[in-house]
């Protein structure tokens, strides 16, 4: 296959996306609050997890301005979720990728990474994300554009363009467009600032509440504390109305919750997100949304999960 064919690209991975929105009644029951809470189930994406849709829309805008060509591998940094869908699209393609992860990553996700035939390095945990970051973008510095194309993850555009266009139309037809609140986690900032811009500009009064850890040396896998948003086109100050703070201890619990009470099997950020919209839902009545972002079949080896 030519690596510049993206329109068969799209046509052959059109699985990603489209993922389903479940009511969790258990956590939120609307006969006794009058509120509901929606939950985008990401994790039923090909690559288990809602990063597969910026990785597609990205590597699908290098394929068609030229930016990979024959014998460029793709290199960037990833906590994970991402990295996996970087391995996933490359052995689909035929492109070599490289991620530089740090160590405290889950073992699961570096497995699954590695089986895919991408080359993981792995950088040392007290250099947290931002280590990978660095080490990774000085690889790409020593071998240039001709050996690397990097997608940049932070910084490219159609990381929120990809929820702009795909997860924010999802959630609109979903509910029906009854959405009070969406509120989600950053990592990159992508997901709440291409969901929010569509929401707002399909209604105004729909309130982008952004959920936040509250301590520096949090658990949360894949959320940064110390986060910046830097996408073109979107306007963090003008799309984010609020935030809300989340420990790391109920949002363990939350995601229990999840698991044993709705049956949905997710990540971390995933009882974050819930418990951050539990704390908004304790204030405020409404039509509540958010999306879960993976599966939790990655983190099974973690010590959450081996107390649930």
């Amino acid at each position: 296959m030519e690596k510049n064919s993206s329109s068969y690209i799209f046509s052959s991975l059109s699985n990603i996306g489209g993922t389903g929105a479940v009511l969790l009644n258990k956590i939120i029951d609307p006969a006794l609050s009058g509120s509901k809470l929606y939950a985008k189930l990401e994790g039923l994406n090909p690559g288990g997890s809602v990063k597969d849709r910026p990785a597609l829309y990205m590597l699908k805008n290098a394929l068609e301005k030229g930016f990979i060509k024959d014998g460029t591998s793709i290199i960037d940094s990833s906590s994970g979720n991402t990295g996996i869908s970087y391995a996933m699209l490359g052995a689909f393609l035929g492109i070599k990728v490289k991620i530089y992860a740090p160590s405290n990553m889950s073992e699961e996700r570096k497995k699954i990474m590695r089986l895919y035939g991408a080359e993981l390095v792995i950088t040392p945990a007290e250099e947290s994300h931002d280590g990978a970051i660095k080490r990774a973008a000085e690889e790409y510095e020593r071998g240039g554009k001709d050996m690397y194309y990097m997608p940049d993850q932070y910084n490219n555009p159609y990381n929120p363009i990809a929820h702009y266009e795909t997860t924010a139309l999802e959630l609109l037809e979903q509910t029906g467009g009854n959405i009070d609140y969406f509120a989600t986690g950053i990592g990159t900032g992508g997901t709440i600032l291409g969901v929010g811009k569509r929401l707002k500009e399909y209604n105004d009064k729909i309130k982008i509440i952004a959920v936040v850890p509250d301590s520096e040396m949090h658990g949360i896998e894949g959320w940064k504390y110390n986060y910046s948003l830097n996408f073109e086109g979107f306007d963090g100050n003008k799309i984010i109305d609020d935030f809300v703070k989340v420990d790391t201890e109920g949002s363990y619990a939350m995601l229990k919750r999840l698991v044993r009470e709705e049956g949905i099997l997710c990540g971390f950020s995933s009882g974050a997100n819930v418990y951050g919209l539990k704390k908004l839902a304790e204030k405020y009545k409404g039509n509540f949304a958010t999306v879960l972002p993976d599966t939790g079949s990655r983190y099974l080896s973690t010590r959450v999960f081996n107390e649930i």
